[in-house]
């Protein structure tokens, strides 16, 4: 079986506190009339410090589109590299040795994607596949763990590549004033993250099952309306409230599977805010320690999208990593309202024997 190895993450060099986050608020919206409202939402999500690409004075300024996503490729070729050496690196592996490379990001648009430019800048195979999804937004961390589960089951000598560029401060729009918005503007941050799965051999979560879920007529809760300006995001007000109809199809995967998803040994969870952690730890019915590495990434990132899930599991190897055989899961959600799930069993590294 596929076992997902040690991510690498990166986050940019600039900082911003969220006492800085609330008096831009209040300097740049004093006349708002639900300032108070956004102020206390943002207060409410945790994010202690988030990281951007750029400056907060650069970041405030909309140049245009164009611009932007201009910024966003340089950016993202000038950072990328050195996280996808360290995920190899742990996994001790060769650009050669990879089969297939999963680029996922919703926050800059590049064609050919950035794997054409990788496999040339860090000479991967030309006969490397190359998987681009840029349209599930923070669910594309947990559907880029699916999708190598399931090229490895289908090539089981081969190796997969897991990349998530998310540049969220390049979204930022000045003239987006309603709460939601504002909102936003506190709780995204920026990351880059990168994992290998290997078909064999390997420390880390022996993949084992996923499954895919989409809640029914949700498809405008979360979105973008793309205009002149780029990407505006758009999040309904009901979106925090998705883990209760979200939660039966966690527990239903765990028991297909023989498992319950209350019992298990390690959660990694998308940290799309607080309340979406604390909902599932209730309809999960499990202990909100469960969720610690999802926190720690929110408070300590915010909310860097599809690299999430990556962090919070590069987290748990920071802790010293599970027992083996230990069961978990891992869950990204996002825009549909979508979740991608999976199964696995913590493995040592030293024992690659089947568990039952």
């Amino acid at each position: 079986m596929a076992t997902l190895c040690r991510p690498a993450v990166s986050v940019p060099e600039y900082v911003i506190t969220m006492e800085e986050t609330l008096e831009l608020a209040r300097s740049r919206h004093a006349d708002h009339p639900q300032l108070p409202l956004a102020l206390r939402l943002i207060e409410n999500t945790g994010v202690r410090t988030r990281h951007i690409v750029q400056p907060i004075e650069e970041t405030l300024k909309h140049p245009g589109f164009e611009d932007r996503n201009r910024v966003y490729g340089n950016e993202a070729k000038a950072r990328v590299p050195a996280v996808v050496q360290r995920a190899l690196d742990d996994a001790e592996l060769l650009t050669t040795d990879i089969d297939v490379i999963i680029y996922v990001s919703c926050t800059g648009f590049m064609m050919p994607s950035l794997t054409a430019w990788l496999i040339n800048a860090m000479d991967f195979s030309s006969d490397t596949r190359q998987i681009p999804i840029a349209q599930l937004g923070c669910a594309a961390g947990g559907a880029a763990v699916n999708r190598a589960h399931d090229f490895c089951s289908a090539y089981p000598e081969a190796n997969a590549l897991i990349v998530a560029c998310e540049f969220c401060s390049l979204c930022y729009q000045p003239t987006d004033l309603g709460v939601g918005s504002l909102l936003c503007n506190g709780l995204f941050g920026d990351g880059i993250a990168a994992a290998v799965v290997r078909g064999k051999g390997g420390t880390g979560i022996k993949l084992e099952r996923n499954a895919s879920y989409l809640i029914p007529k949700t498809e405008d809760w979360i979105m973008y309306d793309v205009r002149a300006t780029g990407f505006h995001f758009l999040l309904d007000k009901r979106v925090p409230a998705t883990m209760e109809p979200l939660a039966p199809a966690l527990h239903n995967l765990a028991r297909q599977h023989g498992w319950n998803a209350s019992d298990l040994d390690f959660y990694i969870i998308h940290a799309g805010g607080p309340r979406i952690l604390d909902d599932l730890s209730k309809f999960l019915e499990v202990p909100p320690e469960a969720f610690r590495f999802s926190r720690a990434t929110l408070t300590e990132y915010g909310n860097i999208a599809s690299a999430v899930v990556l962090d919070a599991l590069r987290r748990l190897f920071d802790e010293g990593g599970a027992e083996h055989a230990a069961r978990g899961m891992l869950a990204g959600f996002g825009p549909g309202i979508t979740a991608e799930m999976s199964l696995g069993r913590w493995n040592d590294g030293n024992n690659n024997t089947e568990t039952t």
